[in-house]
């Protein structure tokens, strides 16, 4: 008789896919739990005791690494000493390596679990075999996930071994995920000498970030409450590559603002509004003032559920996206009656500072990491360094701008006052072209009167200070550490304007 190996941890499909193989012709080889289940449902099974004539132990850490388990899968069958090998030894091939391995991304991920915990579920005999059969699947089928059971079953039906080779590389790519998320657990440097990522397709995409590229959206397996990747997707047509992109950044920059109801409208992966508020209408007002013609199109991100005030001024514009924490019926109802705008609803927590998060980047060969940027500044990190102090309006507004600025791509400046942006001048190849941009869409803003301007870096000479102080602006939050601070503060100076620096600059190329 052939022969299967079935040992899992994922008892789904289980027993059927056994009756299956029986039915095929294959007698049952299985370990501990899986041998149990399969006998509670009325399957022949034989122990793998009793092919190694070695017992399970170590709490089962050694049932399957054997010579009579690993030469059954390994023996190449069309090499006749190999199979000479096998009946001198008296060992039956295995035809079938059925496995999936301990929930070690499982373990790890629960509140309050242990090192040692999680080192036992540390698989070591689930791989080996698996990782064998998958060498040899000219001959062997190499099982890992219960979704390919069927296919598995009508595959052996037609001797398919384009399927087995297939199945062969996904264990390959099964194990050196579950090796990388047992190598990330461990690993206490900040940047080892080998980084081992490991995502999961969450969905191919109609395109990537044009018509004619193709894309797809991988997701960490336990991805952060807080982000794209874990929301949950409740009316629309499925996310695009671009939707999900500017998502993420409004999701990043909201989570600067969780002490107050805010919202965060995002164009192009740059903020083109936000507004803050005590209630999430009266925030929402303040984003759409922002830059009512911008927003057109936008992805907006709340951090208070939506309510039906709220709802129904956003259902006057055409928007992509909507993500909050949740949705009134009776919002959720007049939103859905737009078929193209998504709604997405996400956990909002606030972004912990106490440890780094990081973020990657591509290049042409290589990949970028880095701490992510989750500096913030307060008032108390301020210095003055003109002659005129800001107010205490001016300070809220400072800082304020100062949190938005950082998710602003370089060169970077915003208008605000302490509640709202009112311009946003983003990605120019100079900073006085960005200062010109945002203080030109501020001045449309009725609200413009007061205003302060943040810049992600320092100025390296007076010419936007000048500006910025000729077009109404009356403080400036700025990183300083130019070896020509001191132009633009005599500039500050000279038009009698508040300037405080923070010696952190907040590049976002």
């Amino acid at each position: 008789m052939k022969r299967a190996l079935l040992s899992v941890s994922d008892k789904t499909g289980l027993a059927d896919f056994a009756q299956g193989l029986i039915a095929r012709g294959f007698e049952i080889v299985s370990t501990g739990g899986t041998q149990k289940a399969l006998q509670a449902a009325g399957v022949t099974v034989i122990g793998v005791e009793d092919v190694t004539g070695f017992p399970e132990m170590l709490d089962g850490r050694v049932k399957t690494l054997h010579p009579r388990i690993h030469a059954g899968i390994l023996a190449r069958r069309d090499l006749p000493e190999h199979m000479a090998a096998l009946d001198e030894h008296k060992i039956t091939p295995i035809d079938v390596v059925c496995v999936n391995l301990y929930p070690f991304a499982e373990t790890i991920h629960k509140a309050g679990v242990t090192r040692s915990e999680a080192i036992e579920q540390i698989d070591i005999g689930g791989p080996s075999a698996l990782r064998a059969a998958a060498k040899n699947s000219d001959a062997v089928w190499a099982v890992v996930d219960p979704a390919d059971y069927d296919s598995v079953l009508k595959g052996i039906d037609a001797d398919d071994l384009q399927l087995r080779r297939q199945l062969a590389a996904k264990v390959f790519r099964t194990t050196a995920a579950y090796d990388a998320q047992i190598a990330s657990y461990l690993t206490t440097e900040e940047f080892p000498t080998t980084f081992t990522p490991t995502y999961v397709r969450k969905q191919e995409l109609r395109y990537g970030e044009n018509s004619h590229q193709a894309a797809a959206f991988y997701a960490e397996p336990y991805p952060a409450a807080t982000s794209i990747a874990a929301a949950k997707q409740l009316h629309g047509k499925e996310l695009s590559f671009n939707n999900i992109k500017d998502a993420d950044a409004a999701l990043l920059t909201l989570a600067e603002y969780a002490d107050q109801p805010t919202v965060v409208a995002m164009k192009h992966m740059n903020p083109c509004g936000i507004g803050r508020g005590d209630t999430i209408e009266a925030a929402w007002d303040k984003a759409f003032a922002a830059d009512p013609v911008s927003i057109f199109g936008g992805i907006i991100a709340l951090n208070r559920q939506v309510d039906l005030a709220t709802a129904t001024k956003m259902h006057k514009l055409f928007l992509e996206i909507i993500i909050a924490p949740g949705f009134d019926d009776d919002a959720l109802a007049i939103l859905s009656k737009k078929k193209n705008v998504r709604l997405l609803t996400v956990e909002m927590a606030a972004a912990d500072k106490t440890k780094p998060e990081y973020e990657t980047i591509s290049v042409r060969g290589g990949l970028l990491v880095q701490e992510r940027d989750q500096q913030v500044e307060t008032a108390a990190d301020l210095t003055v360094v003109t002659d005129v102090k800001p107010t205490q309006e001016q300070i809220e507004a400072l800082v304020f701008a100062q949190s938005v600025v950082k998710h602003v791509k370089s060169n970077a400046i915003v208008v605000a006052k302490k509640d709202q942006t009112l311009g946003i001048g983003a990605g120019q190849m100079n900073r006085v072209g960005s200062v010109e941009l945002a203080i030109t869409q501020a001045q449309q803003n009725e609200n413009f009167a007061g205003a302060v301007l943040a810049s992600d870096a320092f100025f390296p000479m007076g010419d936007s200070v000048d500006y910025a102080a000729k077009h109404g602006i009356r403080a400036i939050i700025q990183p300083g550490g130019s070896i020509r601070d001191q132009e633009s503060i005599d500039k500050a100076n000279e038009y009698g304007i508040a300037m405080v620096t923070t010696g952190v600059r907040h590049f976002r190329h």
